[in-house]
């Protein structure tokens, strides 16, 4: 007897990209080799007016190719406008993909009240120590939504939506460069819908390789983190990817700064100075016992660096909210003046 399987639903992927010439070209072979059928797959690459020759190599691909100058989430909602699909796949342009990969998460959409599903992150360049270590991070982080059914948001570089709730919340919110994943989120699960989180579905992220590379991404982060929490102070509380003890750091770092210049200024103060080395002495303690947990999860001593890149992300979000912060009050005394 002959079983009548269940047509896969139209999917419309969507690429955003800006100078990723390193990886465009595995991602896109990668996105062109998936065990999905072709008739029922769109690829939108929506490219940010790069000045490398990203958008020539993505239209060596059929894929459509917009050159369109704009942030991360405005592409998106451009995508989405002209997207087909109804269901809408977000990949950044630094991932490849398993061939399974869509298969694995699209047979989620069969209950209708998921509006989102995310897959497993793995390094893409696990060679090298830095991405390896950034990457045992993520992957930890994320390995506690197996726990948790209740998830709050999905990080876009691999992710699924459908595109009517997308429509329903409005969209991305196109004034948050980054952290616009949270936001997302966080306007689905209000609505009702549900996330799921699909482990096996793994997409391989190129992770910073460099110092400079990781703090200008981390200052990106603290900037528009503290942007969107001044919006909705709720989510300063966290989820299961950032958590609390990660959102008070920069408070913790920024206590620390103060109570020393404080003390270095002022002798009455000098006690101050002990108020900041006991910041400090407590950081560098959490920051050791994160790390050691990592180490001995995945069985990888260099895992101990992270001890290293936890301050340095740290201090990169202690000045990206430090920034954010000074510029609202000096628009809003420019406002108030005009």
């Amino acid at each position: 007897m002959d079983i009548e399987t269940e047509t896969p639903p139209k999917v419309s992927l969507i690429i955003t990209t800006f100078n990723n010439e390193q990886t465009i070209d595995e991602c896109l072979k990668s996105v062109f080799e998936l065990n999905y059928p072709k008739d029922l797959l769109e690829v939108i690459v929506v490219d940010g007016d790069s000045k490398d020759s990203t958008a020539k190599i993505a239209e060596k691909y059929p894929a459509k190719v917009i050159v369109k100058p704009s942030n991360a989430p405005a592409a998106y909602n451009y995508a989405i406008k002209i997207a087909n699909g109804d269901i809408v796949a977000i990949l950044d342009a630094d991932v490849k993909v398993e061939k399974d990969w869509l298969n694995k998460l699209t047979k989620h959409f069969k209950d209708p009240q998921v509006a989102g599903v995310g897959g497993g992150i793995e390094t893409w360049n696990y060679q090298d120590v830095l991405p390896r270590c950034v990457g045992y991070d993520i992957k930890y982080r994320y390995s506690r939504l197996l726990r948790n059914n209740s998830i709050k948001r999905l990080a876009t570089m691999n992710l699924l939506l459908r595109r009517s709730v997308l429509e329903d919340v409005g969209g991305f919110d196109e004034s948050l460069p980054t952290q616009y994943d949270t936001d997302i989120g966080n306007k689905i699960t209000n609505k009702g819908y549900r996330l799921v989180f699909e482990p096996d579905a793994k997409c391989y992220h190129f992770n910073r390789p460099t110092w400079r590379e990781y703090f200008r991404q981390q200052l990106r982060y603290g900037r528009n983190t503290l942007r969107l929490y001044l919006r909705n102070p709720k989510l300063i509380k966290g989820d299961r990817i950032t958590d609390f003890g990660m959102n008070v750091q920069p408070i913790f770092l920024l206590v620390a700064f103060t109570s020393a210049i404080f003390g270095l200024l002022f002798g009455n103060a000098r006690f101050m100075l002990y108020i900041s080395a006991f910041m400090l002495a407590f950081l560098l303690a959490y920051y050791i016992a994160c790390a050691v947990k990592i180490s001995t999860h995945f069985k990888d001593l260099t895992a101990m660096l992270l001890v290293v890149v936890y301050f340095v992300r740290a201090v990169a979000w202690t000045l990206g909210g430090t920034i954010t912060v000074l510029k609202t009050l000096k628009n809003g005394r420019t406002s108030q003046i005009g």
